[in-house]
């Protein structure tokens, strides 16, 4: 592990690279590790706990702690109990109004969409954190073959339920926000929900499944 002070209230622990591309699954349960047992042990001081692709940013109170002193935290806390990983499987709309960047995923790929479609559900997923929104899962395990950049100009508004590609990276938009990502299709599913306990459908670490309905 890496330590980097971030802000005088916050510690940057880095495991390996944070692009998308160079994400490896060693170094994902590194962050899921860290991430679970900071959350779960509740050490006195520790405020908040972002985990990212290869990273985690600590945020501690600077009247408890200092920066040695979480350091010390993330080493000498055990490890979080092993946890059986779910596997939610989505159902998705593909193409159409409410998919309408497909055409231009499978153009990219020079593919048809149909070939788009059973790459995206083949592919197994895995939930690496949570961000952008509540609740919007980051997925790592798309196929290479159908990443596609983002798009040049970002949507004002991207409809909640939207299932996207965005570089070698897909997700869902839980709720009605801005994005640049492709839009290929819809789910009725409900991933995040406020009154819900707990609110979030996915959890880092889940793994996900696309299904075409």
């Amino acid at each position: 592990m890496r330590y980097r002070a971030a802000s005088d209230r916050s510690l940057l622990v880095s495991f390996g690279p944070e692009t998308p591309d160079e994400i490896s699954s060693k170094n994902r349960l590194l962050v899921e590790n860290l991430t679970r047992k900071l959350v779960e042990a509740k050490p006195c001081g520790i405020l908040n706990v972002h985990p990212a692709y290869a990273s985690v940013l600590v945020v501690f109170d600077p009247l408890t702690l200092d920066h040695q002193g979480v350091q010390h935290l993330c080493e000498s806390t055990g490890d979080a109990p092993a946890t059986e990983p779910r596997t939610v499987v989505i159902p998705v709309h593909y193409g159409g109004e409410r998919g309408p960047d497909l055409a231009d995923v499978a153009r990219h790929a020079r593919m048809t969409s149909e070939e788009v479609v059973r790459l995206h559900c083949g592919a197994d997923y895995v939930v690496h954190f949570l961000g952008f929104s509540p609740g919007f899962p980051y997925l790592g395990g798309m196929p290479e073959s159908i990443a596609t950049p983002r798009l040049s100009s970002p949507r004002v508004r991207v409809p909640a339920g939207s299932v996207a590609i965005g570089g070698g990276q897909t997700g869902v938009y839980p709720s009605d926000a801005p994005g640049g990502w492709r839009i290929i299709g819809w789910t009725p599913m409900k991933l995040f929900d406020p009154e819900a306990d707990p609110p979030a459908l996915l959890t880092m670490g889940s793994h996900v499944r696309f299904e075409a309905a």
